[in-house]
Protein backbone atom coordinates (compact mmCIF):
# COMPACT_ATOMS: atom_id res chain seq x y z
CA UNK A 1 0.00 0.00 0.00
CA UNK A 2 3.03 2.68 0.67
CA UNK A 3 4.57 1.65 -2.04
CA UNK A 4 1.55 2.16 -4.31
CA UNK A 5 1.05 5.78 -2.93
CA UNK A 6 4.86 6.49 -3.35
CA UNK A 7 4.56 5.48 -6.61
CA UNK A 8 1.57 7.69 -7.46
CA UNK A 9 3.13 10.63 -5.72
CA UNK A 10 6.48 10.26 -7.68
CA UNK A 11 4.23 10.05 -10.86
CA UNK A 12 2.42 13.20 -10.01
CA UNK A 13 5.52 15.20 -9.80
CA UNK A 14 7.13 14.39 -12.57
CA UNK A 15 4.00 14.80 -14.50
CA UNK A 16 3.79 18.21 -12.79
CA UNK A 17 7.65 18.95 -14.18
CA UNK A 18 6.34 17.74 -17.65
CA UNK A 19 3.44 20.07 -17.23
CA UNK A 20 5.91 23.03 -16.31
CA UNK A 21 8.44 22.77 -19.53
CA UNK A 22 5.39 22.16 -22.14
CA UNK A 23 3.51 25.18 -20.55
CA UNK A 24 7.12 27.30 -21.50
CA UNK A 25 7.65 25.64 -25.04
CA UNK A 26 3.78 26.57 -25.39
CA UNK A 27 4.49 30.36 -24.06
CA UNK A 28 7.51 30.93 -26.44
CA UNK A 29 6.00 29.80 -30.01
CA UNK A 30 6.05 33.15 -30.90
CA UNK A 31 9.08 34.16 -29.28
CA UNK A 32 12.40 34.80 -32.46
CA UNK A 33 14.70 32.01 -32.07
CA UNK A 34 13.36 30.46 -29.03
CA UNK A 35 14.87 26.63 -28.77
CA UNK A 36 12.25 24.23 -27.38
CA UNK A 37 13.05 22.35 -24.31
CA UNK A 38 12.72 18.48 -24.15
CA UNK A 39 12.61 15.97 -21.33
CA UNK A 40 11.50 12.15 -20.41
CA UNK A 41 10.56 10.64 -17.77
CA UNK A 42 11.56 6.70 -16.60
CA UNK A 43 10.99 4.45 -13.93
CA UNK A 44 12.55 5.66 -11.07
CA UNK A 45 13.31 1.07 -9.89
CA UNK A 46 12.11 -1.22 -10.75
CA UNK A 47 11.96 -4.30 -8.80
CA UNK A 48 11.24 -8.17 -9.76
CA UNK A 49 7.97 -9.87 -8.62
CA UNK A 50 8.80 -14.17 -8.01
CA UNK A 51 6.04 -16.08 -6.35
CA UNK A 52 6.68 -19.95 -4.59
CA UNK A 53 7.37 -22.39 -7.38
CA UNK A 54 4.30 -23.94 -9.67
CA UNK A 55 4.11 -24.64 -13.34
CA UNK A 56 5.33 -21.11 -14.29
CA UNK A 57 8.99 -20.01 -15.79
CA UNK A 58 11.62 -20.81 -12.87
CA UNK A 59 13.90 -18.33 -12.08
CA UNK A 60 17.60 -19.21 -13.26
CA UNK A 61 19.52 -20.61 -10.30
CA UNK A 62 16.40 -20.82 -7.99
CA UNK A 63 14.42 -23.87 -7.63
CA UNK A 64 11.61 -22.43 -4.74
CA UNK A 65 11.04 -19.01 -6.43
CA UNK A 66 9.03 -17.71 -10.14
CA UNK A 67 9.50 -14.51 -11.92
CA UNK A 68 6.72 -13.19 -12.68
CA UNK A 69 7.93 -9.91 -13.98
CA UNK A 70 9.13 -6.06 -12.37
CA UNK A 71 7.15 -3.41 -10.62
CA UNK A 72 7.78 0.15 -11.15
CA UNK A 73 8.72 1.51 -7.83
CA UNK A 74 7.89 5.07 -8.88
CA UNK A 75 9.10 7.67 -12.05
CA UNK A 76 11.60 10.18 -11.98
CA UNK A 77 12.29 13.21 -14.59
CA UNK A 78 15.71 13.22 -16.68
CA UNK A 79 17.64 16.06 -16.99
CA UNK A 80 16.10 19.19 -19.34
CA UNK A 81 17.53 19.07 -22.96
CA UNK A 82 17.66 21.86 -25.52
CA UNK A 83 16.36 21.17 -28.88
CA UNK A 84 19.37 23.09 -31.06
CA UNK A 85 17.27 22.24 -33.90
CA UNK A 86 16.33 25.28 -37.08
CA UNK A 87 13.35 27.10 -36.34
CA UNK A 88 11.39 28.26 -39.61
CA UNK A 89 13.17 31.64 -41.18
CA UNK A 90 9.90 34.35 -41.45
CA UNK A 91 10.36 37.36 -43.88
CA UNK A 92 9.57 40.34 -42.02
CA UNK A 93 11.25 42.87 -43.97
CA UNK A 94 12.35 45.13 -41.16
CA UNK A 95 15.71 46.53 -41.30
CA UNK A 96 16.94 45.58 -38.21
CA UNK A 97 15.07 42.10 -38.37
CA UNK A 98 17.93 39.44 -39.21
CA UNK A 99 17.86 35.87 -38.85
CA UNK A 100 20.73 33.44 -38.85
CA UNK A 101 20.61 30.38 -41.34
CA UNK A 102 22.53 28.05 -39.95
CA UNK A 103 24.64 27.33 -36.87
CA UNK A 104 25.37 30.54 -35.23
CA UNK A 105 24.38 32.45 -32.78
CA UNK A 106 24.35 36.19 -32.01
CA UNK A 107 26.99 37.61 -29.67
CA UNK A 108 25.48 40.09 -26.98
CA UNK A 109 26.73 42.12 -23.75
CA UNK A 110 24.36 41.74 -20.73
CA UNK A 111 25.32 42.93 -16.75
CA UNK A 112 25.96 39.78 -16.30
CA UNK A 113 28.59 39.06 -18.83
CA UNK A 114 28.47 37.97 -22.85
CA UNK A 115 25.76 35.98 -24.09
CA UNK A 116 24.73 34.28 -27.32
CA UNK A 117 21.44 34.26 -28.75
CA UNK A 118 19.05 33.50 -32.01
CA UNK A 119 16.79 35.98 -31.61
CA UNK A 120 17.75 38.87 -34.16
CA UNK A 121 14.82 41.44 -33.61
CA UNK A 122 17.35 43.83 -32.54
CA UNK A 123 16.63 48.01 -32.65
CA UNK A 124 18.38 51.21 -33.08
CA UNK A 125 18.19 53.08 -29.34
CA UNK A 126 18.17 56.50 -28.45
CA UNK A 127 22.30 56.80 -28.66
CA UNK A 128 21.96 55.20 -32.21
CA UNK A 129 23.81 51.30 -31.13
CA UNK A 130 22.49 48.14 -32.15
CA UNK A 131 20.29 46.74 -29.20
CA UNK A 132 18.13 43.84 -28.73
CA UNK A 133 14.24 44.00 -27.42
CA UNK A 134 15.93 43.73 -23.39
CA UNK A 135 18.32 46.35 -24.25
CA UNK A 136 21.10 44.41 -24.38
CA UNK A 137 23.70 45.85 -26.37
CA UNK A 138 24.43 43.61 -29.80
CA UNK A 139 28.46 42.97 -30.10
CA UNK A 140 30.21 43.19 -33.35
CA UNK A 141 33.16 40.39 -34.23
CA UNK A 142 35.85 42.39 -31.82
CA UNK A 143 33.22 41.83 -28.68
CA UNK A 144 32.19 45.71 -29.27
CA UNK A 145 28.77 47.99 -28.91
CA UNK A 146 27.94 48.48 -32.45
CA UNK A 147 27.11 51.82 -32.94
CA UNK A 148 25.05 52.91 -36.03
CA UNK A 149 25.62 56.02 -38.29
CA UNK A 150 22.33 57.64 -39.79
CA UNK A 151 20.68 56.31 -42.76
CA UNK A 152 19.50 52.73 -43.64
CA UNK A 153 21.53 50.30 -42.78
CA UNK A 154 22.30 46.80 -44.57
CA UNK A 155 23.82 43.95 -44.21
CA UNK A 156 25.47 40.97 -46.05
CA UNK A 157 25.55 37.08 -45.47
CA UNK A 158 28.32 37.38 -43.66
CA UNK A 159 27.54 40.11 -41.07
CA UNK A 160 28.71 43.32 -42.69
CA UNK A 161 27.26 45.80 -42.11
CA UNK A 162 27.05 49.30 -44.19
CA UNK A 163 25.36 52.55 -44.21
CA UNK A 164 25.29 54.53 -47.40
CA UNK A 165 27.80 52.55 -49.08
CA UNK A 166 29.72 52.86 -45.78
CA UNK A 167 31.62 50.13 -43.59
CA UNK A 168 30.33 50.28 -39.94
CA UNK A 169 30.78 46.78 -38.58
CA UNK A 170 30.99 43.14 -38.85
CA UNK A 171 28.09 41.35 -36.36
CA UNK A 172 29.53 39.41 -33.64
CA UNK A 173 28.62 35.40 -34.54
CA UNK A 174 29.57 32.59 -32.36
CA UNK A 175 29.17 29.08 -32.61
CA UNK A 176 29.31 25.65 -30.73
CA UNK A 177 30.78 22.45 -31.47
CA UNK A 178 28.12 20.80 -29.46
CA UNK A 179 25.43 23.35 -28.18
CA UNK A 180 23.86 20.57 -26.01
CA UNK A 181 26.63 20.59 -23.62
CA UNK A 182 28.31 23.86 -24.05
CA UNK A 183 25.59 25.84 -23.52
CA UNK A 184 23.40 27.00 -20.68
CA UNK A 185 20.12 28.46 -20.31
CA UNK A 186 20.28 31.74 -19.07
CA UNK A 187 17.05 33.51 -19.07
CA UNK A 188 15.60 35.76 -21.48
CA UNK A 189 15.89 33.57 -24.16
CA UNK A 190 19.97 33.43 -23.98
CA UNK A 191 22.57 31.29 -23.23
CA UNK A 192 26.16 31.09 -21.72
CA UNK A 193 29.25 29.03 -22.77
CA UNK A 194 31.56 28.73 -19.68
CA UNK A 195 34.16 27.06 -22.16
CA UNK A 196 33.71 30.35 -25.06
CA UNK A 197 33.24 29.97 -28.54
CA UNK A 198 34.35 26.46 -29.96
CA UNK A 199 33.39 26.84 -33.78
CA UNK A 200 33.80 29.13 -36.88
CA UNK A 201 30.94 27.28 -38.61
CA UNK A 202 28.45 30.15 -38.00
CA UNK A 203 26.09 29.85 -40.73
CA UNK A 204 24.83 33.25 -42.97
CA UNK A 205 22.50 36.23 -41.75
CA UNK A 206 19.58 37.16 -44.02
CA UNK A 207 18.39 40.71 -43.10
CA UNK A 208 14.75 41.34 -42.93
CA UNK A 209 13.97 37.88 -41.59
CA UNK A 210 13.62 36.23 -38.01
CA UNK A 211 13.87 32.74 -36.79
CA UNK A 212 10.98 31.77 -35.69
CA UNK A 213 10.70 29.36 -32.42
CA UNK A 214 11.28 25.42 -33.32
CA UNK A 215 8.53 24.39 -30.78
CA UNK A 216 5.72 22.86 -32.76
CA UNK A 217 2.36 23.02 -31.31
CA UNK A 218 0.72 20.48 -32.89
CA UNK A 219 3.05 18.27 -31.04
CA UNK A 220 3.20 19.82 -28.13
CA UNK A 221 -1.06 20.12 -27.59
CA UNK A 222 -0.62 16.24 -28.43
CA UNK A 223 1.98 16.36 -25.91
CA UNK A 224 -0.70 18.56 -23.34
CA UNK A 225 -3.19 15.84 -23.42
CA UNK A 226 -1.12 13.95 -21.39
CA UNK A 227 -1.79 15.69 -18.54
CA UNK A 228 -4.52 13.31 -17.69
CA UNK A 229 -2.58 10.76 -16.50
CA UNK A 230 -1.59 13.19 -13.96
CA UNK A 231 -5.39 13.47 -12.71
CA UNK A 232 -5.26 9.69 -12.65
CA UNK A 233 -2.68 9.62 -10.04
CA UNK A 234 -4.17 11.94 -8.30
CA UNK A 235 -6.96 9.87 -7.85
CA UNK A 236 -4.26 6.77 -6.67
CA UNK A 237 -2.95 8.63 -3.91
CA UNK A 238 -6.17 9.94 -2.90
CA UNK A 239 -7.62 6.10 -2.77
CA UNK A 240 -4.29 5.32 -1.39
CA UNK A 241 -4.86 7.24 1.37
CA UNK A 242 -8.41 6.01 2.62
CA UNK A 243 -7.23 2.45 2.36
CA UNK A 244 -4.56 3.73 4.45
CA UNK A 245 -6.51 5.31 6.81
CA UNK A 246 -9.07 2.57 6.67
CA UNK A 247 -6.40 -0.21 7.50
CA UNK A 248 -4.99 2.11 10.40
CA UNK A 249 -8.57 2.22 12.18
CA UNK A 250 -8.97 -1.64 11.68
CA UNK A 251 -5.95 -2.06 13.51
CA UNK A 252 -6.77 0.85 16.30
CA UNK A 253 -10.17 -1.49 16.96
CA UNK A 254 -8.32 -5.10 17.42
Amino acid sequence: MIKGFYTAASAMVAGLHRQNVLAQNIANLDTPGFRQILMAADDWYVTPITQAKDDLQPVSGNNTLRKLGYLGLGMETSPEITDFTQGAIKATEGEMDFAIQGAGFFRIQTPDGERYTRDGSFLRDANNQLVTVDGFFVLDDNGQPITLPEGEPSIDEAGLITTDGQQVATLGLAAFTDPETELVRAGLNTFTAAGGITSTETGTVQQGYLEMSNSNLVSLMTQLAGSKAYEANQRIVQMQDEMLGKTIGTLDSL
